[in-house]
């Protein structure tokens, strides 16, 4: 089921009752004459929701707006039931924030930090204390707790972003780039908590990022933007689809000959790079043109044939795994 379709009715969200958290109507959002988002209607369900497209697509904007800290030009957007232009407040309240960039006190300490975000978000002082000393030790910072956060280092930073927007114990948690800036070790920690908010203590949040083995190893939505609208949403296993037969080529020749040749049957394709080519061909299309022994591949046969015939040597094929990326390159096509 599409995401997309706009929603005239919204129903209070509460745990469980499968509302969506988010819901954004016609929105619009300009900075001067540029339109940052031109018309977006999408509506996030409940659970982890990856929220995609290249830089300049207009993420962070659709955040911000979901935040009520830009002001839209046009449109509404609801969070958790909350009219976000007439309740703003309230909706801040609920809403867990993890910005992208650096945005601690400096000379305070992690555990200070934390419980000043968690009273700024409402929490009493002793609440609040307690519950960064809790967030702290879950995203491994107990130990560093006392340190003050300029002594940090870039994974720790990031763990202490999540820690701020955790103590509240928000419904709704808002990730932009939260794997920004870390080394492979730290991006695979940062997904295990994000997976394990996500899935194991049943917390709502939507991730934004441009990369795509991030959200999918954590959400089972996407929402894929692409210059200020959205060009692709829906559960993940539905997008990625089972529409054909994919193929991973490695070629030799004029590649953009041998991709003209295969569109012009109906056949999507991209490259990954110079010499590498991802090939969807639909079902039916090798079927109808060549006729294989039992377990031979009709596709690799035709599609050597359709190589052959313009002047392209293949050097490597394969059968390949739909994945986001075949999303991605359809709706969005080269950019990242």
């Amino acid at each position: 089921m599409s995401l997309q379709a706009p929603v005239p009715q919204i129903p209070t969200a509460s745990a469980g009752s499968g509302a969506p958290v988010v819901v954004c109507e016609a929105l619009s959002v300009h900075y001067g004459l540029h339109r940052a988002l031109d018309h977006v209607s999408v509506a996030f369900p409940p659970g982890a929701v990856g929220l995609l497209g290249p830089n300049g697509a207009g993420k962070s904007s659709l955040i911000k707006a979901v935040l009520g800290l830009v002001s839209p030009a046009a449109g509404r957007v609801s969070v958790l039931g909350h009219d976000v232009a007439a309740e703003s407040l309230r909706v801040r309240a609920r809403v867990g924030y993890m910005p992208e960039h650096d945005a601690h006190i400096p000379g305070m300490t992690a555990v200070r930090f934390v419980a000043y975000c968690g009273e700024l978000a409402g929490l009493p002082r002793a609440s609040a204390m307690q519950r960064a000393h809790e967030v702290l030790f879950y995203v491994g910072l107990g130990e560093a707790r006392y340190r003050t956060v300029d002594t940090y280092s870039t994974g720790m930073k990031q763990r202490i972003k999540l820690a701020q927007a955790l103590v509240h114990d928000p419904d709704l948690l808002l990730l932009d780039e939260p794997t920004n800036g870390l080394d492979p070790r730290g991006r695979d920690d940062m997904l295990g908590l994000i997976a394990d908010l996500a899935h194991r203590k049943g917390v709502n949040l939507v991730l934004s990022s441009h990369l795509l083995p991030d959200v999918e190893a954590t959400c089972r939505h996407v929402v894929v933007m692409h210059q200020g609208a959205v060009a692709a949403a829906g559960p993940l296993t539905e997008l990625i689809g089972h529409r054909g037969r994919l193929y991973e080529l490695r070629i030799k020749g004029n590649g953009p000959a041998f991709a003209a040749a295969l569109r012009a049957e109906g056949v999507e394709c991209h490259d990954t790079d110079e010499a590498t080519w991802r090939v969807l061909v639909p079902q039916g299309v090798a079927d109808v043109e060549t006729h294989g022994a039992p377990g031979h591949d009709a596709g690799v046969t035709w599609l050597c044939a359709v190589a052959a015939r313009e002047g392209v040597q293949v050097r490597h094929v394969r059968a390949s795994t739909h994945s986001l990326d075949d999303v991605f390159a359809r709706v969005v096509g080269g950019e990242r």
